[in-house]
């Protein structure tokens, strides 16, 4: 896991804030004064149950939404639009109908200006990697929600991002292929040392991939800490996510 020794803060968030307007003309506070430190190479889950912020506070990190007081900062300059060097899987695939599966993956690589022989023979390894060998030439409409979330996957992580933002990535994937994908994940983060920030509602998901949970209830982070602190700490996250968590004998 990281090396504690050495941290390096990657993405700073400090009293970040953010409302979005009702119909009534109120406002609807949706993250109170979040602060947080990401360091370089972390793996951290954000945990919470739905409507808690967390969607919200990792489209802040990605630079598609401003906070509406406090500051966002990524490798010590402020958050406006998305940083270099990160990609995003979303929890709605965000895939292009009219493109094929081989097109949607490349996508990110031929925005980098990567030669189409390269582009190619990286998008069919990603495609490999999320187990659609042979869906090449599919479009999404002739996919199920598992295999376009799969796609969504593939052509975040084709680009070999810095840092890897991901919306509930797995939610849709049976599982045996949640399974899988996790420890390919985590294959990922070691042989590239990148940082993972990802959200979750999943208490076990959340204890088996990231280095730091951190707990978000009502727009606030309530807690945060490693698997070891987590578990000790179980009533709290089962009341909050209401799931139960039972360690593997």
């Amino acid at each position: 896991m990281l090396d504690q020794a050495k941290p390096s803060n990657l993405l700073d968030i400090r009293s970040v804030c953010r409302s979005f307007p009702k119909g009534s003309g109120e406002e609807l506070l949706v993250l109170e004064k979040v602060d947080l430190t990401i360091h370089s190479g972390e793996i951290v889950g954000l945990l919470g149950r739905s409507g808690s912020g967390k969607s919200t506070l990792l489209r802040i990190i990605a630079g598609l939404i401003a906070p509406t007081s406090g500051d966002a900062k990524c490798r010590g300059e402020a958050i406006v639009g998305p940083p270099n060097g990160v990609a995003m899987v979303f929890q709605s695939f965000a895939l292009f109908p009219w493109l094929t599966v081989l097109q949607n993956v490349e996508l990110g690589l031929e925005a980098l200006g990567i030669d189409s022989t390269e582009r190619r023979t990286r998008a069919l390894a990603a495609i490999d990697l999320i187990g659609l060998d042979g869906f090449e030439s599919a479009y999404p409409k002739e996919l199920s929600g598992g295999m376009r979330q799969r796609v969504g996957f593939a052509r975040a992580v084709v680009v070999h991002p810095n840092i890897l933002l991901m919306d509930e990535p797995f939610g849709s994937l049976d599982a045996q292929l949640r399974t899988r994908m996790h420890a390919e994940l985590l294959r990922l983060w070691q042989e590239t040392g990148s940082t993972f920030v990802f959200v979750t509602h999943d208490l076990h998901e959340a204890i088996t991939l990231a280095d730091r949970v951190v707990v978000m209830d009502h727009g606030q982070i309530v807690d945060t800490g490693s698997h070891s602190e987590l578990v000790k700490r179980c009533d709290l996250y089962r009341r909050l996510c209401h799931f139960e968590y039972r360690e593997s004998a």
